[in-house]
């Protein structure tokens, strides 16, 4: 390579790496939008839980057809892209594999290796195309997966086989010239093949200096191509790639059926059933206030693990499959509430940018304009979602701080849970007797 090439191969790295870092900076604000909650407790159970989720792919497998084609995806796309250390370098200085002569028989291995990955990625991504495209699974065809989130799926699909397809042309063409007779230019023989070896033959009967302009040309469409789709997570669902381990991490350790209680409401009983407190006497001074609003009615009232929840989501669609309020055709799909609560988050951080760093109230809300309370009213509460997610993301935490909304703010519950309540606060029981038969139930058989 030129001074010029180097040059031109720096500017793109920064602008590359530049723009996924404003990306990424956007992400860490509009996540920390969200109302402070801690998650540091038990350090050593969450790193197990991002070992085993993240990492190992334990709630993948639960699938095995499709956790295995993922474990070949996800394995092969962030192992192959080890060798971008190794391109970057041979970018910067004109270098040629330059890890090779350090690493003898360790990099024929691990170039061995990564082209073996890359054809059972190319594999795998062809049968999810023919999954969702061909055979069209129900949870890929649902009402709730329509427009962008619909051809994102086929958007990354078609980024990782073409990813893929250079990755093993760059390999052939490197290949062919490194054994031209005599040797050409600055390609020494490194690196085992046991794939771009059968690929290489095309270049038979073409002049070296086609196969080298060609070599370059696949080259500088890998890296330009891996720069472009690690730009292109902002707006994909594929940002779980990177978002899957601190979800995990900082997920609820808590047993799954056990809800959270406002502090401020559970002060005011334990104030009420204690015989010795004085109801008038004042808060103590380092007391928190009580907060602004029960629930939550936009985003910025979740706290920030949900809306890490959010960003997270894979749209895989597991979650509504296994919702039995969406089994039995009722309005809710927990996909949809990530999907809603991304999309509004989204919204509010563009609303920011516009203002220069100050949200200004745009009269939407997550409650109504994304989510209907019809969709929150039909959740069972049965943590079906939650069990299913491969990156332990909670819909139901989302869908129970909203119902707190209504139920605390507007008093909007339906009208036999608010029925309900009302004979608990009036007769001490669910049922609409008087506070001396409200054991009577005890006497049916």
């Amino acid at each position: 390579m030129s001074y010029l090439d180097n040059i031109l191969f720096a500017i793109l790295l920064i602008v590359g790496f530049g723009f996924f870092a404003a990306s990424v900076k956007k992400i860490y604000r509009n996540i920390n939008l969200g109302v402070d909650v801690d998650r540091k407790d038990n350090p050593k159970a969450r790193w197990k839980n991002m070992a085993l989720i993240a990492l190992g792919q334990s709630k993948m497998v639960r699938r095995p057809v499709a956790g295995i084609l993922h474990i070949f995806v996800y394995v092969g796309f962030i192992i192959i892209n080890i060798e971008l250390l190794e391109i970057i370098i041979d970018g910067l200085f004109g270098t040629h594999r330059v890890f090779a002569p350090y690493l003898g028989v360790v990099y024929d291995v691990l170039i061995a290796s990564f082209e073996i990955l890359a054809i059972l990625v190319i594999i795998a991504v062809v049968a999810f195309w023919i999954r969702r495209n061909f055979i069209r699974l129900k949870r890929f065809i649902h009402s709730d997966l329509t427009g962008f989130p619909k051809s994102d799926a086929n958007y990354i699909l078609y980024f990782e086989t073409v990813l893929m397809i250079l990755f093993l042309l760059m390999n052939a063409s490197d290949l062919h010239l490194q054994n031209v007779p005599g040797g050409y230019s600055h390609f020494h023989k490194a690196g085992s093949y046991p794939i771009s070896q059968f690929i290489a033959p095309i270049f038979n009967g073409v002049s070296n200096e086609t196969v080298g302009l060609l070599f370059e040309v696949f080259w500088w469409l890998h890296i330009a191509g891996i720069l472009v789709f690690m730009n292109y997570l902002y707006f994909s669902k594929h940002l779980h790639i990177l978002l899957a381990f601190p979800n995990t991490y900082f997920a609820n350790l808590q047993p799954e059926g056990q809800f959270d209680n406002l502090a401020s409401v559970t002060k005011e009983v334990k104030l009420m059933m204690d015989p010795n407190a004085d109801p008038f006497a004042a808060a103590p001074a380092d007391e928190n206030a009580a907060p602004s609003k029960f629930g939550a009615s936009d985003v910025q009232d979740l706290n920030w693990v949900q809306l890490l929840n959010a960003y997270t989501c894979t749209e895989c669609g597991r979650c509504t499959s296994a919702c039995p309020a969406n089994q039995t055709g009722k309005k809710l799909s927990p996909r949809k509430i990530m999907m809603d609560t991304r999309d509004r988050l989204t919204e509010v951080g563009k609303n920011i940018d516009a203002n220069k760093g100050t949200f200004v109230p745009d009269n939407k809300s997550l409650l109504n304009d994304y989510i209907t309370p019809e969709e929150l009213w039909a959740c069972t509460s049965c943590n079906a979602c939650v069990e299913e997610c491969p990156v332990n993301i909670s819909p139901l935490s989302i869908i129970m701080d909203m119902r707190r909304y209504l139920v605390m703010e507007q008093s909007a519950a339906p009208m036999s849970l608010n029925a309900m309540m009302t004979n608990i606060e009036n007769n001490g029981a669910p049922w609409q007797y008087s506070q001396q038969d409200r054991l009577n139930w005890k006497n049916e058989n």
